[in-house]
C-alpha cells in the first residue's frame, strides 16, 4: 500500500505488487488475468480473438479468469465489452505500525481491570486507553454482544487458537482464500517456506499477526485473559486474503466479499488497502495502456464484489489509510507503481484518482485519533472520504514517544517467536509485546498504530448495533447495512476541526461532519443504550 507517514517518525510500509507470481503454477511466458467485463459474450470474444485462454466465468461480478501473454491487456483496451483488466496479483498489503519505542514509565498494571478493581474483569484492561474513549469499558454491561452476528475480518488470517479469541472464534464458517507462495516471480522471498504440505494455511493460522490484533479489538471476550474487544460475545469469521507476507491478491479479496455475502457475515472489516497504485486512476495519460486497464480492473471489481456484499446485508468497514494524505485534494502521485521496486515514476493526480476501498462507494471508511483524541498524525483524512473516526493510537502523541499510546490486542506467539521478539524462556524482550500468564498459559498481546487499528473499533461498534435492532436471518441476524450506518453516525461523538494542528494538514467541515472526524468518533456505550 505505498508509503505510511507517521507525524515524529517516517515508517516505510512495504507495498505490494501485481507482477507476483500466482498461487498455481503456469507458463513463465503465461500469466492469468482477471477480465471485468460489461457484456459477458463480448468480452470472451474479444478474450479469444486476442490469443487468450478462457479459463472461467464469476457471474456473480461479472468477470472472466483466462490466461495469455504479458501483452494482452494492450489487446483487449478500447474493447467496449471490456471494463478492466488485472493480472491476478497482489494488490493490497496489511498496514499498521509496530510501536517499538520505550514505554514511557508505563507501571505493570496487568493485574487490575479497566476500573482499577482487580477482581471484576480483563486483567490488561487498564491498558486500553482505547476502550474508555469510545465507552466500550461501560457498554460490554449494557450490551456484550450476541453470538448470532458474525463479524467478518478480511485480513492476513486470525489465530483462532489464542486464549483471548479462540472462545469467539467460527472454525466451522471460516475460510482461507490464499495459498503460500515462497518466493515471487523474480526468485525473491515473498511469504518463505510452506508450514504445511499443500501450501495452504488451516483456518486458525495467521503468520503475519495484523489480522489477529484486529480480530482482538473487535471481540476478544470478557474471559478473564488479557484484554476485551468492543463487542466481546460476538463471533470471528475468518476471511483471509492476505499472504504471510501481508499482500493481498485481488481474486482472493472477491472471493472473501463474494463468500461473506453469500453465508450471511454481518459486517465485515477491511484494513487494508489496495497497491500497487496510490491512487487509482481510469484514465491518467501518464500511465500505459496496461496500467490503465490494472487500474479500472481494481477499482470496477473491488466495487462489484462490495456492492454485491452489501447488496446481501453486508456492513463494510474500512480503514482509511496511514499516508498522512489529504484525500480530497490529492495532487502527485511520486511512489506508484511501488512494485517491481524502482518503477516508481512522478504523475499529476487529482480526486477523480481513489484510493481503494476506503474511497469506493459503500464503504465506512474510519481514520485514526490518538489518545488525546486529536487526529494521528500518520492518517489520511478527507472531508468526502473520512466517513468515521476511532481509536488507532499514535506513538507521537505528546512529549516523546511512548508505546503505550499505541493499541494493545492480542499477537500469535510463534509469529512474536519469529521475529525475535521473545526469549526463549517467552519473556517479550521489546516494549511492544505484553504477556499475561494470569489465567494459566500465557498469551500475549501487541502495540500497534495505524488505521487499521481504527477501522476495527468501528466494526466492533456496529456489531454491537446489528446485535441490539437486528432481526432474525441469514447467518443468525440481520440489519440493513444502511440502517447500521445511519445508527453509527447518530451515536458518533462529533468533534470539531481543532483550531491549530501540529502539522500542515488542513481540516475542512464543521463539527457536524469534517475531514478529521468525519461524523465523529464511535461511541460503543451509546450504540449500546440509545434508542432510536
Amino acid at each position: 500500500m505505498g508509503k505510511i507517514g507517521a507525524a515524529a517518525m517516517a515508517v516505510a510500509m512495504a507495498a505490494s505488487m501485481l507482477a507476483c507470481a500466482p498461487a498455481s503454477p503456469r507458463s513463465a511466458h503465461t500469466d492469468s488475468y482477471l477480465v471485468f467485463y460489461a457484456d459477458q459474450a463480448g468480452a470472451r470474444s474479444a478474450v479469444e480473438r486476442a490469443g487468450a485462454r478462457f479459463v472461467s466465468d464469476e457471474p456473480k461480478l461479472g468477470y472472466l479468469v483466462a490466461e495469455g501473454d504479458r501483452s494482452l491487456p494492450d489487446r483487449l483496451d478500447g474493447d467496449p465489452a471490456v471494463a478492466g483488466v488485472s493480472t491476478d496479483g497482489v494488490i493490497g498489503f496489511a498496514a499498521a505500525v509496530p510501536a517499538a519505542v520505550p514505554a514511557a514509565g508505563m507501571p505493570d498494571v496487568s493485574s487490575m481491570t479497566r476500573n482499577g478493581d482487580p477482581a471484576k474483569a480483563e486483567p490488561l484492561a487498564r491498558r486500553q486507553w482505547d476502550m474508555k474513549m469510545i465507552g466500550a469499558d461501560r457498554a460490554n454491561a449494557a450490551q456484550p454482544g450476541s453470538k448470532k452476528v458474525l463479524v467478518g475480518v478480511i485480513d492476513t488470517g486470525v489465530d483462532g487458537k489464542h486464549p483471548d479469541i479462540a472462545p469467539n472464534f467460527n472454525r466451522e464458517l471460516s475460510r482461507n482464500f490464499v495459498t503460500d507462495i515462497p518466493k515471487d516471480a523474480d526468485g525473491e522471498e515473498l511469504d518463505g517456506p510452506c508450514e504445511v504440505k499443500s501450501c495452504k494455511d488451516p483456518v486458525d493460522v495467521d503468520d503475519d499477526g495484523h489480522g489477529t490484533h484486529v480480530a482482538g479489538t473487535i471481540a476478544a471476550p470478557v474471559n478473564g485473559i488479557g484484554i476485551a474487544g468492543v463487542a466481546p460475545n460476538v463471533q470471528i469469521v475468518n476471511l483471509r486474503a492476505g499472504q504471510d507476507s501481508g499482500f493481498f491478491f485481488l481474486k482472493a479479496s472477491l472471493d472473501a466479499l463474494t463468500y461473506a455475502a453469500d453465508i450471511g457475515v454481518d459486517v465485515v472489516n477491511m484494513s487494508y488497502y489496495v497497491d500497487p497504485w496510490l491512487f487509482n486512476c481510469a484514465d491518467n495519460q501518464a500511465d500505459s495502456k496496461k496500467q490503465r486497464q490494472q487500474q479500472r480492473a481494481i477499482v470496477t471489481g473491488m466495487q462489484r464484489a462490495l456492492d454485491y456484499a452489501r447488496g446481501k446485508g453486508v456492513t463494510l468497514i474500512s480503514a482509511l489509510g496511514n499516508g498522512s494524505t489529504d484525500l480530497g485534494h490529492p495532487r502527485s502521485d511520486t511512489g506508484s507503481p511501488n512494485y517491481p521496486p524502482g518503477r516508481e515514476k512522478t504523475r499529476r493526480v487529482d480526486n477523480s484518482c481513489i484510493n481503494v476501498p476506503a474511497e469506493s462507494k459503500g464503504v465506512i471508511s474510519v481514520a485514526a485519533v490518538a489518545p488525546s483524541g486529536t487526529k494521528a498524525g500518520y492518517s489520511d483524512y478527507g472531508l468526502e472520504q473520512t466517513d468515521l473516526s476511532a481509536p488507532g493510537g499514535d506513538v507521537s502523541d505528546g512529549t516523546g514517544l511512548a508505546v503505550t499510546r499505541s493499541i494493545l490486542a492480542p499477537a500469535p506467539e510463534h509469529v512474536l517467536r519469529a521475529t525475535g521478539k521473545l526469549d526463549d524462556d517467552g519473556s517479550p524482550n521489546t516494549s511492544e509485546v505484553v504477556r499475561d500468564c494470569t489465567a494459566g498459559p500465557c498469551s500475549y498481546y501487541q502495540y500497534l498504530d495505524g488505521t487499521s487499528m481504527a477501522a476495527p473499533h468501528a466494526t466492533g461498534v456496529a456489531a454491537l448495533l446489528i446485535s441490539r435492532f437486528g432481526k432474525p436471518g441469514q447467518g443468525g441476524l440481520h440489519l440493513d447495512p444502511a440502517t447500521v450506518e445511519k445508527y453509527l453516525y447518530g451515536t458518533a461523538t462529533q468533534k470539531a476541526c481543532p483550531a491549530s494542528y501540529p502539522l500542515d494538514h488542513k481540516c475542512e467541515g464543521d463539527k457536524a461532519r469534517n475531514g478529521f472526524f468525519g461524523r465523529g468518533v464511535v461511541d460503543a456505550f451509546k450504540a449500546a443504550t440509545f434508542q432510536p
